[in-house]
């Protein structure tokens, strides 16, 4: 907590400075009020002299409405400074949370995250508004009301010495075992938005699938996890007050019974009775706001901590010192550019320290203009291969070059204007189509936009639009198809004119005739490109489709983060295993047998036909393989 103070409470230093001091205030106006009451039971109603009565009571009045101002003012001061300070926290925490790479995000977890940038922040707020306005109040006015009582009478403050520490006692005990579930509370609330947030976006999945009931169980339990901890929590808070109060109206029974053998005999007066009465109500009220505050810091304590455990985190992936780096330029002769687009040397990335690669020694070389298409079973690292380009992960071994120059000496917005990245989930943000294709360049035109758009084959579902590059975008995209989304997004990507274009299955939802007339539409512009003596556009593509990346330059293909083949699509299907299994199961019998015509690979053999079972096709034993 003192640590967030330090980082954001520096432009509030005034108003936690006039906010206490009016509190002060009020408190020695609350200090004084049992001694007014107490000069008008004496002078006043004793003597029944209703001029005096009269004259304390404007008294009181005065110091009424001059301390509700003092409140009013400290109100004040207390929301600037809570609400200021919340706002600044959640300003920095989203910020510095943007900065991380996806390694310190995936460690971290959305739902986490978003409990900590809403949740935990009101806790620091509310513990921040209650430190301005009480910190200073029920202390000093415990002891402030301790003081004047035993200043009346030291024999009937023998009492407050034995309420104070049983109070305390009681306070100690439930607090030491209150503390180790405030931070438990947290956790129990990260598991809930995490609950929530896989069931609310996968509704559709879960609805397919019959799920409800299930996921309904799933967020129970979770609820019912939080809300164990909060009863036991519950249940040791609800100790505190009635005790406390208990301690309290003795102490008071305690005051009367003897108070009142010291009237009678002259020792105190009626109005010093009632003050000190008041005194002691003043003192072990305070004591019990004082605990309630500790339970609140202790709250903010906690969440303090999980907040300055994402602001302290440090991003892996830091370009400050980085210098811009210059593009190639293309050669006099056939456009030719003297350094690769594209160069891994023994890459190599893991998911934390211990975990199996999930990218292994890959080495590989695009030229600039060229495409490379990667293919690979499922979790065979694909995505995570196209993600070291722009610098989302960093390697752990080995180097990722881009146009020559190492990526980590690249400034990022640099790196990630010349490299756009298609994810392989088509992510919209509510707006409208024309806010979501400038998010590479918001300056770009009209013709621009729609050049884009004529590329990734939409601009046909977005000219059939009433409003065309201003029609809306609900959150997600949800309000157009998934083919449409995934066409929108490589528009956004192909704004801006990049020399990199990575496309991570980013055509899955699109039909073949569109995947193949998309492609055809990006080559077209790498010609385009090198024709008006510009660098051609570099194409990566990321598919587990063979009829996506057969006719690509190079063929990567993956197997458990290992390149197990590299090469053009005749080469990987005469010497490559994986390549050729993967044909075989998506290609056509005409494709194979056209395929293997020009390049045709070693026969395995085959077992026996079972005895009177009928021969197979020459045609079929060609397309196995037999």
């Amino acid at each position: 907590m003192i640590e967030l103070l330090r980082r954001f409470g520096g432009k509030y230093c005034r108003y936690m400075v006039i906010g206490p001091a009016c509190k002060l205030i009020e408190v020695i106006f609350d200090l004084l009020t049992p001694l007014v009451i107490a000069q008008m039971i004496d002078k006043g109603i004793g003597a029944y002299d209703v001029n005096s009565v009269v004259h304390y009571g404007m008294v009181l009045a005065a110091m009424a409405v001059i301390g509700i101002s003092f409140t009013l003012v400290c109100q004040k001061m207390a929301a600037l400074t809570s609400q200021g300070m919340g706002t600044d926290i959640r300003g920095a925490l989203y910020q510095h949370i943007t900065k991380l790479s996806y390694a310190e995000l995936d460690r971290f977890g959305t739902p986490s995250l978003i409990t900590r940038i809403t949740n935990d922040v009101n806790q620091v707020q509310l513990a921040v508004a209650l430190g301005v306005r009480m910190l200073i109040r029920w202390p000093f006015l415990a002891v402030g009301s301790m003081v004047a009582a035993l200043a009346i009478d030291l024999k009937l403050g023998m009492i407050f010495l034995i309420c104070t520490p049983a109070i305390g006692l009681v306070f100690w005990f439930v607090m030491a075992r209150c503390i180790p579930y405030y931070k438990q509370l947290q956790a129990k609330l990260d598991r809930i938005a995490l609950v929530c947030r896989e069931g609310l976006s996968g509704a559709r999945v879960v609805r397919a699938f019959v799920r409800e009931d299930h996921e309904r169980e799933r967020f129970a339990r979770a609820a019912e996890d939080q809300a164990r901890v909060a009863i036991a929590v519950g249940k040791l808070s609800s100790i505190l007050n009635p005790v406390t109060f208990l301690v309290m109206n003795l102490g008071v029974c305690a005051i009367l019974w003897v108070g009142g053998i010291q009237v009678n005999v002259g020792e105190l007066t009626q109005g010093q009775v009632m003050a000190f009465v008041n005194y002691m109500t003043q003192t072990l009220t305070s004591i019990v706001y004082v605990a309630n505050l500790v339970v609140v810091f202790t709250k903010a304590s906690a969440s303090a901590s999980r907040l300055n455990e994402v602001l302290n985190c440090v991003p892996s992936i830091i370009d400050e010192d980085n210098q811009p780096v210059a593009l190639p330029e293309p050669s006099a002769m056939g456009n030719a550019v003297p350094v690769p687009a594209l160069s891994l040397s023994h890459a190599s990335f893991s998911f934390g320290v211990g975990a199996a690669n999930a990218v292994n020694d890959v080495t590989l070389e695009l030229p600039v203009g060229k495409t490379l298409g990667i293919i690979g079973g499922t979790g065979s690292g694909k995505s995570t291969l196209v993600s070291l380009i722009p610098r989302l992960y960093d390697t752990g071994v080995g180097s990722v070059s881009v146009m020559g120059a190492d990526v980590r000496a690249w400034p990022l917005d640099q790196l990630r204007h010349v490299v756009a990245t298609v994810p392989q989930r088509a992510s919209l943000v509510s707006g409208t189509i024309r806010s979501n294709l400038t998010w590479r360049d918001e300056s770009a035109t009209d013709e621009e936009l729609w050049a884009a758009l004529e590329m990734a084959q939409a601009s046909e579902f977005v000219r059939n639009k009433p409003q065309g590059l201003d029609a809306p975008v609900e959150a997600g995209g949800k309000n157009f198809s998934g083919g449409q989304r995934q066409r929108l997004t490589i528009a956004r990507a192909l704004v801006g004119s990049p020399q990199i274009l990575i496309m991570d299955d980013s055509a899955s939802a699109l039909d073949f005739k569109t995947d193949a007339a998309l492609r055809h539409a990006i080559r077209e512009r790498s010609v385009r490109g090198a024709a008006a003596g510009g660098l051609p556009l570099t194409t990566v593509i990321v598919s587990q489709r063979v009829s996506t990346v057969r006719d690509a330059d190079m063929i990567c293909v993956l197997d458990h983060g290992s390149v197990a083949g590299l090469g053009t699509h005749d080469e990987l299907y005469a010497s490559c295993q994986l390549y050729r299994e993967i044909c075989q199961s998506q290609l056509r019998r005409e494709e194979l047998e056209g395929q293997q015509g020009s390049a045709m690979p070693a026969l395995v053999p085959s077992p026996a036909p079972a005895p009177g079972a009928p021969a197979a096709p020459a045609s079929t034993c060609a397309k196995e393989g037999c």
